[in-house]
């Protein structure tokens, strides 16, 4: 099953929805600000794009600017962020089964749906 992890006020993340509905690709949505992920969550999520914990932080955000550049952060740290912060997490995320990519661009999820 294809998910979009959706943040509705991101232009990137409204692309890939449209991407998706134009495609008629069934997928799920989790407005991962609405509902924010778990540390287990982030982890799974990890897993499946294949990436280190800063990968997946937007590291201009101005709580990351804040409280946490700069300082000696780890994995687990860095997914506790994430967990207190979900504006901090790359957007959009699209998984399919046991893979995923964050896809900016849009196109991006080709590399998941063949």
């Amino acid at each position: 099953m294809v998910t979009i992890y959706h943040n509705p006020r991101c232009s990137k993340s409204r692309e890939c929805l449209a991407l998706l509905e134009t495609r008629n690709i069934p997928f799920a949505t989790i407005k991962y600000l609405d509902t924010p992920l778990s540390k287990e969550e982030i982890k799974e999520l990890l897993k499946i794009l294949k990436i280190k914990p800063l990968e997946l932080v937007r590291q201009k955000e101005q709580v990351w600017v804040e409280k946490y550049k700069g300082r000696p952060l780890t994995g687990a740290q860095i997914i506790t962020a994430l967990s207190k912060h979900p504006e901090l997490i790359e957007r959009p995320i699209v998984t399919n089964g046991y893979n995923g990519v964050i896809a900016r661009p849009a196109d991006k999820i080709d590399e998941i749906l063949l």
